[in-house]
């Protein structure tokens, strides 16, 4: 044998030694969890994008596995008795509280100012009295602790909209009579204590908007859309107590306005390519914030009224940057899909309100990619009518309908034979295969009930009042009571299989289309089996505004993950690249959740700029 051969095979079989004692070190590490001795020299292909070292050893792609599966059809437990104000509008904040109110119009709640709060002086309209109103009508639920904390609205924000701004801010833009212009504030930047209150300003508005919608733009930026008699948008000033310049008159509320209204709280999704899908009844455009002008009509939704009073579902389905046929679509623009479900006939309300004839809701499901050349609508059919319900994008990516009735419309005792069963929805599955029926709750979640994304994975579910004044006695009694309800991912059986991020070690402040880092551990990788980087996903979702089954821009985001790494103490450090810009994600702050095979981790708030 040829000298040079000689030595090629002596170099060979010390590869293929050092190969093997690397493998058995993997084994040992798959059942441990450590190391089995420390690596002396750098891993081979790993280079400094991964963020490798010594310590660290790259993870391969991996095949596609199923997610976990599970038989838990979820689990309800009620978190407090008495949250004293009934949840008509809500907001998670970045300070895990939650930002509730109802309305003033009632004069009453279950809820007083304390001690050295003024009351609010109001006139009786019907007995020209002078009174005092010492009633909380909005209050900040505590979600590790349960515990609420009276705060002061005076101008009704009785069916409002809002958002939060960038810096954490929630501003919410109208209301009912002296709320109509208002627009108010809590948190954020302008609050220097933890006691902080709302802050008014009145007759800010250029025109009055209840039941108006309002959505997240690429800057940041808040548009208000429509409103009872208010076929108009304006755009909130970004400067607290500012006044918009003007409205901007928009036939297509005019337009889609039938017998019953069914064209109040449009909604509103900000799409990939920064411009805004907007749907009213049963028709949809997108129209461009910048230059106010209609870019594109959609096709004509059939089967009847989605939005109020006959009040069906929409959510803007995961982005997901993670997948390149939908980042690189052939026109350039990252694929973005709607949802549309129930709702009601378009003389339902009118019905309802006349002869108290409840019409079954509408069992139709129907989606459409907005950004496609030739968009279309998808339909299918829920296991149940749903109206007045709520459509909740959970972090593994799945759909929560819950909430509401299963005839009749929203308002008041407009409606009949509550809705009681959750509906988990996976839009990832095939055609008939989506909807999965999950555990009922035992309460009643009618007109105004709400519900939000808490970030253990839970769902925090409150309101229902289908009154004009609170009733402790009537067949849908004014609620104050709060649940949670745990989607099947929160199986026990699932717990060791589910991340837990090292919040110490991750970042927290995020740039536009740069990479970062999130640290986490996960106890069982199934049966031994090794962590692959198709395994994890990385989800940033950000909390919407609640209220009248909308869910004000709520939206999902599954990014591109760049390496996984796995280091000496057994965990692993992901590198996930931030979205690349505001029309994908509009600044501000988001819960980033990791995801293994479909169990989720519990939230960590990041903020993105």
């Amino acid at each position: 044998m040829a000298p040079f051969n000689k030595v090629l095979m002596i170099f060979t079989f010390l590869f293929l030694a050092f190969v093997d004692a690397r493998l058995k070190s993997q084994e040992f590490r798959m059942f441990t969890g450590k190391p089995k001795f420390p690596i002396p020299f750098p891993i081979f292909g790993s280079d400094d994008d991964t963020g490798n070292n010594y310590n660290d050893q790259k993870i391969s792609q991996g095949v596609n596995k199923p997610d976990f599966e599970t038989q838990s059809i979820g689990r309800w437990e009620v978190i407090s008795q008495e949250s004293g104000v009934s949840a008509m509008q809500i907001n998670l904040m970045p300070t895990n509280k939650i930002v509730v109110y109802d309305a003033t119009v009632y004069r009453v709640s279950r809820l007083k100012y304390p001690k050295g709060v003024p009351c609010v002086p109001f006139k009786n309209e019907n007995t020209k009295q002078q009174l005092l109103d010492c009633f909380a009508h909005s209050m900040e639920y505590d979600i590790e602790t349960n515990q609420v904390r009276p705060l002061k609205v005076t101008a009704d924000p009785w069916c409002s909209c809002g958002g939060l701004t960038p810096d954490g801010t929630l501003v919410s833009a109208g209301g009912f009579a002296d709320g109509g212009k208002t627009i108010r504030y809590v948190g954020g930047g302008n609050c220097k204590d933890k006691n902080c209150d709302w802050r008014e300003y009145n007759n800010k508005l250029k025109e009055e908007r209840w039941y108006g919608s309002q959505a997240i733009l690429a800057t940041g930026d808040y548009i208000v859309i429509g409103g009872r008699r208010s076929f108009s948008y304006e755009f909130i000033p970004t400067k607290e107590g500012q006044a918009p310049d003007k409205p901007y008159f928009f036939p297509f509320l005019y337009e889609t306005s039938d017998i019953d209204e069914n064209n109040l709280y449009p909604f509103a999704h900000l799409s990939t390519d920064g411009n805004l899908f907007i749907f009213s009844n049963n028709r949809s455009l997108l129209l461009n914030p910048t230059s106010n002008k209609v870019v594109r009509t959609f096709p004509v939704l059939p089967g009847g009224s989605r939005n109020y009073p006959a009040s069906g579902m929409s959510a803007l389905l995961p982005i997901k940057l993670d997948d390149a046929t939908n980042v690189n679509n052939g026109g350039g623009v990252i694929k973005a899909e709607v949802i549309v479900c129930g709702g009601n006939t378009h003389d339902s309300f009118y019905l309802a309100e006349t002869q108290k004839l409840f019409l079954p809701a509408l069992k139709d499901c129907n989606r459409m990619i907005i950004t496609d050349p030739k968009p279309k609508w998808e339909s299918e059919e829920m296991p149940s009518g749903r109206t007045m319900g709520d459509a909740m994008v959970l972090p593994n990516g799945q759909l929560l309908f819950i909430n509401g009735a299963q005839k009749g419309t929203a308002g008041w005792w407009d409606a009949d034979q509550p809705n009681f069963t959750p509906e988990l929805y996976s839009p990832e599955k095939p055609k008939g295969q989506r909807f999965k029926v999950l555990k009922p709750t035992q309460i009643s979640r009618m007109y105004h009930s709400t519900a939000a994304v808490l970030p253990n994975g839970k769902i925090w579910v409150a309101g229902s009042n289908t009154h004009d004044t609170y009733k402790d006695k009537d067949k849908f009694p004014t609620e104050t009571r709060v649940e949670a309800f745990s989607p099947p991912y929160l199986d026990q059986n699932l717990d060791k299989f589910r991340p837990q991020i090292v919040v110490d070690l991750s970042s927290k402040k995020l740039r536009y289309g740069h990479n970062f880092q999130t640290h986490f551990s996960v106890n069982d990788i199934d049966g031994g089996n090794m962590l692959t980087k198709n395994d994890i996903k990385v989800t940033m979702y950000f909390p919407p505004f609640t209220t009248h089954g909308v869910n004000m821009n709520q939206r999902l985001l599954v990014l591109k993950i760049k390496s996984i790494a796995e280091e000496p103490n057994g965990s692993y450090k992901v590198k996930p690249e931030a979205p690349p810009s505001g029309k994908v994600a509009p600044p501000g702050y988001y819960l980033l959740f990791v995801v293994h095979r479909g169990v989720p981790s519990k939230g960590m708030w990041v903020h993105i700029q």
